[in-house]
């Protein structure tokens, strides 16, 4: 649709007529909403699309809706996995980060056994994106949503992970570069999560639009963004935490976002020192999220549910290669239950 978005309109008529059923689809519909004369409000559904999650991917690898659902009775009773399972299911999702969610590459691998042929398709993909970005971007942005888009791997390798735009351009400032990061949003290429002000509900306007991290949309096309020696040691060792711990971020950014949160939200503060990667909550408590690529302390979780000045935070998550577990203060899931993480809170007693 994104080559002829007043076709939305006739969505209308379709819906009156009656005798037929009417599917549309459009990659940066996004962007484009704002040019459509008549929307057709009232006589469509929208959808917003994502590349597979990883129960979807479970699926495509031939496990049932029930297994999966066994997944999440293990998470909603605190029952630890054995170690086969979770050597079985952590060798999965590594798998599934290195090909991420792209329908076309996760048919190559199941068709093929193996990942040949699937980082070429990846790179073809990323070409694809900058190709959409040179073919629809209005003439004036086209230069800034490439070099925000091209300089993503790069700040996701740094310590902290914040995005700063004075560093990709000479003279470059954040105002004259926030429409680019909104297209690249909107198209549905990143992820942005951004820096809290407080950690306190509500989320919504809690939080600094000039202080923000980007993440790819599919942390498949992350993997295939970097060089090539880094591809060898992820595919042959998968070794994931070399890279800042930047991957398992991505990921779980990832993940949250397709199990239907809407934005993403993280915490940075020097004097005391915290820092956490997301924040998300449930009816009435923020709950920091803690994303772990090697074993470690915990300091910044323990302090934002023990101090007395986050009195909105009553407990935590941790997400790491660790079996779950509850300690009283936090949980503890490994990362391949992210998907749930949204049920669970909704559903936990």
């Amino acid at each position: 649709m994104q080559k002829c978005p007043d076709c939305a309109t006739s969505l209308k008529s379709f819906c009156l007529d009656g005798r037929y059923d009417v599917i549309c689809s459009g990659s940066l519909m996004g962007i484009y909403y704002e040019e459509i004369e008549s929307n057709a409000v009232g006589f469509k559904d929208d959808f917003e699309m994502h590349s597979m999650d990883f129960e979807e991917f479970l699926w495509a690898k031939g496990y049932s809706r029930e297994q999966v659902e066994d997944l999440y009775q293990h998470m909603i009773t605190l029952q630890p996995f054995s170690q086969l399972e979770m050597d079985t299911m952590m060798d999965l999702f590594r798998d599934y980060m290195t090909l991420g969610g792209m329908p076309e590459v996760v048919k190559m691998y199941i068709d093929n056994g193996h990942f040949e042929g699937t980082l070429k398709l990846q790179r073809q993909l990323l070409k694809d994106y900058e190709e959409d970005i040179t073919k629809y971007a209005k003439e004036t942005d086209k230069s800034k949503i490439l070099a925000v888009y091209n300089h993503i791997s790069t700040f996701l390798a740094k310590d902290n992970k914040k995005y700063q735009i004075s560093k990709i351009a000479k003279g470059a400032r954040n105002r004259e570069y926030v429409g680019a990061v909104e297209w690249l949003k909107e198209a549905g290429v990143i992820n942005v999560c951004y820096c809290l002000n407080n950690v306190e509900l509500p989320l919504k306007g809690n939080y600094n639009p000039e202080y923000y991290k980007l993440y790819y949309h599919d942390t498949g096309l992350l993997i295939a963004s970097l060089d090539k020696e880094a591809q060898e040691d992820l595919r042959a060792n998968k070794n994931f935490g070399t890279y800042k711990g930047a991957i398992y971020e991505n990921v779980v950014g990832e993940m949250l976002r397709k199990s239907g949160y809407e934005q993403l939200y993280f915490y940075r503060h020097d004097n005391p020192s915290l820092e956490m990667d997301y924040f998300v909550r449930d009816a009435d408590s923020l709950i920091p999220v803690e994303v772990k690529a090697k074993d470690g302390a915990t300091a910044s979780l323990n302090n934002l549910i023990k101090w007395d000045a986050y009195p909105d935070v009553h407990y935590g998550i941790k997400l790491g290669y660790k079996n779950i577990g509850w300690n009283g203060a936090f949980y503890t899931f490994p990362y391949f239950l992210t998907f749930l993480i949204k049920r669970f809170l909704a559903e936990k007693r």
